[in-house]
């Protein structure tokens, strides 16, 4: 029955377009993210900043354009609770990269834990996975790329988790200056947080799978 309703249904021209353009998006907001941390100058890491804060309410106003989609048609490509979830979890990935980069900006940290830069590449990585996946998604006729996708970002996430709590355990032992502990402290809890959300969007890819088996 599903082949047969699959084979009626019109081909989604509204919802998997705004995946693509959300996603991209989130990987152009990581990616800016590792050229805050590398910008030679305060100048430059201003201006990385302020284009992560333009990507970012780019990303907010493709999420505000997807839920009005979901508000006007009947039709959707999949479970909308899945939409919902998987979008609000792009969202959250981007606004804890900016979270992030503005914590840079307001401390003015000028140096970083090598974690740090860790994290931000193991984000681009996952942002990427993501954008892969979901480039699969319009014909499901692949599931071992999504849950392949899947798997390593999970694997990510674990590996994230080791970089923050590695890196804060090293603080508490190695930096003397409390203000400074604090500051790289949060900035890498934020960023944890960022591959935690990576995660959340790999779990709503593994339900849809499930779903449409």
């Amino acid at each position: 029955m599903n082949s047969i309703f699959n084979f009626f249904t019109p081909r989604d021209k509204k919802f998997q377009p705004l995946f693509e353009r959300d996603v991209k998006n989130l990987v152009q907001i990581a990616e800016t993210l590792l050229l805050v941390l590398n910008s030679d100058t305060e100048d430059d890491r201003k201006t990385n900043h302020k284009e992560i804060e333009r990507l970012e309410q780019v990303g907010d106003n493709i999420t505000h354009a997807i839920f009005l989609e979901l508000s006007k048609n009947f039709i959707t490509p999949f479970d909308r609770e899945d939409i919902h979830m998987l979008v609000s979890a792009i969202d959250d990935i981007a606004d804890y990269i900016f979270a992030a980069s503005l914590n840079i900006e307001l401390y003015k940290v000028n140096s970083f834990e090598p974690e740090i830069s860790g994290l931000a590449s193991l984000i681009i990585e996952m942002c990427k996975d993501l954008e892969t996946a979901i480039l699969e998604l319009p014909n499901l006729k692949n599931p071992k790329v999504i849950a392949d996708i899947c798997a390593r970002i999970n694997k990510g996430e674990s590996q994230a988790d080791h970089l923050c709590n590695t890196a804060i355990a090293r603080l508490f032992i190695t930096e003397m200056d409390a203000i400074e502990l604090i500051k790289q402290k949060e900035i890498l809890q934020t960023l944890e947080m960022a591959t935690d959300k990576c995660d959340d969007a790999a779990n709503v890819l593994e339900s849809i799978l499930i779903k449409n088996a």
